[in-house]
C-alpha cells in the first residue's frame, strides 16, 4: 500500500513548477527524467508501478481523476491496479532527490553562463538568473529580466504617467482623452486669442473680455441722431439672443452678465440723449463727425458681437465633448462596478475554500501525529506528563479523563488505546487511578476475527524498574466492549481498583519529574 505523499509547503518551489530546464554536463540517466514533462526531475515522487513524476506533473495527472500510467502500456507492464495513478497513490522518492540535486547543470538561459549542481540552481540561481524572459503584467511583452524596469518606466505602452499640467496619474494610451478634460491643460482663447490659458480659467477669461463692451458702450457720446438710437436697439437684441444661447450652454459662466452690461450702457446712453432723443444738458458740436464717429463704433461692436457668437459656438463643443467623456466614464464605471462584483464573489469563494483546505491539513496533521505515536507490535507505553495539574484538573472534574493514542497488534490488526481515570472511576472514584482498555473502530476491521479475544495486561510502571503495578484480564467475549464497533470506539472496559491514589501521594518511584509511565500489552498469541 503506498504511502500517502506529503504536501510541500506553499511556498515550495517543487509544488508550483515541472522539471528543471538545465541542460546537464554529463549524460542524464532515464531514472532521473519526469515522464509527464520530459524534464529533470523536481520533487520526484514515485508511483506504485516504480515510475517517478515531478510533484508537480504528477497532480497534473491525477487532477481529473485516476489514470492509466502510460509509461506501463508503452513497456507492455500494465497492470491493474499498480499501474492506475490516483492522488495518494505515490511517495516521495528522497534517494531519487539526492542523486538529482548532485547532478552537475548549466542554466538553461540564453547568455548565462553559471554551472553548478541542481540544488545550487534551485536554491539560488533560478529564482535570480537576469537572463530569464519574464512577462509584463502590463502588456505582457517577453523580456530579460534585467530589462524590465527600464521597459516598466519607459517603455511599456500600458504604463502610467503622471501629467505634467494637473500632475494627476493616467495611462499612456489615454493621454488625449485625458488632454480633452486636464482642467490645468492650456487652450488658445478663439475670442481673445490670448495663448496658453488653464482650461478651468478659460471660461473667467471670456468672461471679462465681455465685460469690456460696457466699458465701449459706456465711452460713447450721446447723440441725437435716430440712426444710432437704433442700432444700439439692434445690438440690445443681439445681445439678448447671445445671453439666450449662454443660457442654453449652461457651464460656470453666468450668462446675463453680457446682458446686464450691455442692458446697463443702452440704458446710461437713453439717459444722456434725454426723453425727446436729443442730448441732455448740452447741444452737439459737429453731428456729422460724431455721427460716423458712432458708426465705428457701433461696427466695432458688431464685431465683437460676432466673436462672441464664435465663443458659444466653442463652449458648445466644448461641453458636448465633455458629454461624451462623462458618458464614457459613467460607461467605464459600470463595467468596473460589474467586474468589482465579480471579483468580490471569487474572493469569497476562495476564502471559503481556504478555510476547508485548513480543516483538511488540521486533520491530516492529527493523523500524521496520531500515526507518528502508534505502534504496531500490541506493545504500547502511554507517557504522562504535567501529572500534578492533570490529576487536579480530575478532582474538580474540568477532565475527569483522558484517552491514549492508538496502537495496534499489527500494520493491520486490531485498533486500540487506554482510558485512565487520574482521580478513579466508578467503586474506585476518589480512592484509585482507574484504568481502561478500549477497542476502537480501525481501517482493517473487516480482517480480524471478533470479538476480540486477547489477553491484556496493564502496567504502571516503577520508573526504578523494581515493583511494576500489574493488573491482566482476559476479555468476555459477551460483552459489547469486545465485539466489532460499530461507533469510533466501545465502551472501555478494565480496572477501575488499578492502583489506590494513597499510594502515589506517599513517596514513591511511579512520580518522576511529575511524569508516570502506563504501559499495555496484547497477547498475540492465535493472530
Amino acid at each position: 500500500m503506498a504511502a500517502q505523499e506529503p504536501s510541500p509547503p506553499p511556498s515550495s518551489p517543487g509544488s508550483t513548477r515541472p522539471g528543471f530546464p538545465c541542460r546537464m554536463l554529463h549524460l542524464l540517466q532515464e531514472k532521473h527524467v519526469c515522464l509527464w514533462c520530459q524534464e529533470v526531475l523536481r520533487r520526484p515522487l514515485q508511483a506504485r508501478c516504480g515510475h517517478r513524476y515531478c510533484f508537480f506533473c504528477f497532480h497534473q495527472v491525477v487532477s481529473s481523476g485516476p489514470q492509466k500510467c502510460s509509461a506501463c502500456i508503452q513497456e507492455d507492464l500494465f497492470e491493474e491496479p499498480t499501474s492506475i495513478l490516483t492522488l495518494g497513490g505515490a511517495f516521495p522518492d528522497n534517494a531519487a532527490r539526492r542523486e538529482i540535486e548532485g547532478l552537475a547543470a548549466s542554466c538553461p538561459n540564453e547568455g548565462c553562463s553559471w554551472t553548478g549542481t541542481i540544488k545550487e540552481y534551485e536554491a539560488g540561481h533560478e529564482a535570480d538568473c537576469t537572463f530569464q524572459m519574464v512577462l509584463c503584467p502590463s502588456c505582457k511583452e517577453l523580456m530579460r529580466a534585467d530589462q524590465q524596469e527600464r521597459h516598466s518606466e519607459r517603455e511599456c505602452p500600458e504604463r502610467t504617467l503622471n501629467c505634467k499640467f494637473c500632475k494627476e496619474p493616467f495611462l499612456l494610451k489615454n493621454i488625449k482623452a485625458h488632454d480633452e478634460i486636464c482642467p490645468k491643460y492650456p487652450l488658445i482663447c478663439e475670442g481673445c486669442a490670448k495663448t496658453k490659458i488653464p482650461r478651468d480659467k478659460h471660461l473667467n477669461t471670456l468672461l471679462h473680455f465681455i465685460m469690456g463692451i460696457k466699458v465701449s458702450l459706456e465711452g460713447l457720446q450721446p447723440q441725437s441722431l435716430d440712426v444710432a438710437s437704433h442700432r444700439l436697439q439692434e445690438l440690445h437684441r443681439s445681445l439678448r439672443d447671445l445671453e439666450h444661447k449662454m443660457n442654453l450652454l449652461g457651464g460656470g459662466v453666468p450668462p446675463r452678465v453680457p446682458a446686464l452690461a450691455a442692458a446697463a450702457a443702452v440704458a446710461s446712453f437713453t439717459a444722456r440723449r434725454g426723453p425727446a432723443g436729443g442730448p441732455s444738458g448740452r447741444q452737439p458740436h459737429s453731428e456729422k463727425t460724431e455721427g460716423a464717429e458712432l458708426g465705428r463704433r457701433c461696427q466695432q461692436l458688431e464685431l465683437k458681437t460676432d466673436t462672441f457668437q464664435n465663443i458659444v459656438c466653442v463652449l458648445n463643443r466644448e461641453v458636448e465633448r465633455s458629454v461624451a467623456t462623462m458618458e464614457t466614464y459613467n460607461s467605464q464605471h459600470r463595467l468596473d462596478q460589474d467586474k468589482i462584483e465579480i471579483l468580490s464573489n471569487k474572493v469569497r469563494q476562495l476564502e471559503r475554500t481556504v478555510g476547508l483546505r485548513e480543516l483538511t491539513i488540521m486533520e491530516m496533521e492529527g493523523k500524521m501525529r496520531e500515526m507518528s505515536a502508534a505502534t504496531f507490535d500490541g506493545v504500547f507505553v502511554w507517557k504522562i506528563s504535567d501529572f500534578t495539574k492533570k490529576r487536579q484538573d480530575a478532582v474538580v472534574g474540568r477532565a475527569p479523563a483522558m484517552f491514549s493514542q492508538a496502537f495496534y497488534t499489527s500494520k493491520y490488526g486490531y485498533k486500540m488505546c487506554l482510558r485512565i481515570y487520574l482521580n478513579g472511576d466508578g467503586t474506585g472514584r476518589s480512592s484509585h487511578l482507574s484504568l481502561f482498555f478500549v477497542v476502537m473502530r480501525g481501517h482493517s476491521d473487516a480482517l480480524v476475527k471478533w470479538p476480540f479475544n486477547q489477553k491484556v495486561t496493564l502496567m504502571l510502571l516503577d520508573q526504578n524498574n523494581r515493583e511494576h503495578i500489574i493488573d491482566a484480564f482476559r476479555p468476555d467475549i459477551s460483552s459489547s466492549s469486545f465485539q466489532r464497533p460499530v461507533s469510533d470506539m466501545n465502551i472501555a472496559s478494565g480496572c477501575p481498583l488499578f492502583c489506590p491514589l494513597a499510594k502515589l501521594e506517599s513517596k514513591n518511584t511511579y512520580i518522576r519529574d511529575d511524569t508516570i509511565f502506563i504501559k499495555a500489552v496484547v497477547d498475540l498469541t492465535g493472530l
